[in-house]
């Protein structure tokens, strides 16, 4: 008789779900210009993406200044936000995404693991 074992939580949390190696994914960053937050969440999304998504990835940065409308059209509250359109379903993380544990979590990299915050 075979016996199946379970990982635990921070096992899994170590390894990148399969489907961030096979899927292609589309971020989409909200920001009001070219302010502190604004160029620290896209350095956050940038440094992520390329340890995580390795090349799987498509970042398009919206600049509401520019495009006030996409904000109502697109529900956006808060900026900087990002918004993952792909793979579904959509998600979105509000703020500078310094806080890494949370964007990854935030983003279905790595399971949810009780954070401290």
């Amino acid at each position: 008789m075979k016996v199946k074992h379970q990982k635990s939580q921070t096992s899994r949390r170590k390894k990148q779900p399969a489907k961030a190696s096979r899927d292609k994914w589309i971020l989409r960053l909200y920001v009001a210009g070219k302010n502190l937050k604004s160029i620290t969440a896209l350095n956050n999304l940038k440094l992520i993406c390329e340890e995580q998504l390795k090349g799987k990835f498509k970042i398009e940065v919206i600049d509401l200044l520019k495009h006030p409308q996409l904000a109502r059209d697109n529900q956006i509250l808060a900026v900087p936000t990002l918004v993952r359109k792909l793979p579904i379903p959509v998600r979105r993380i509000i703020g500078d995404l310094s806080d890494k544990e949370r964007v990854l979590v935030g983003l279905d990299l790595i399971a949810y693991s009780g954070l401290n915050h």
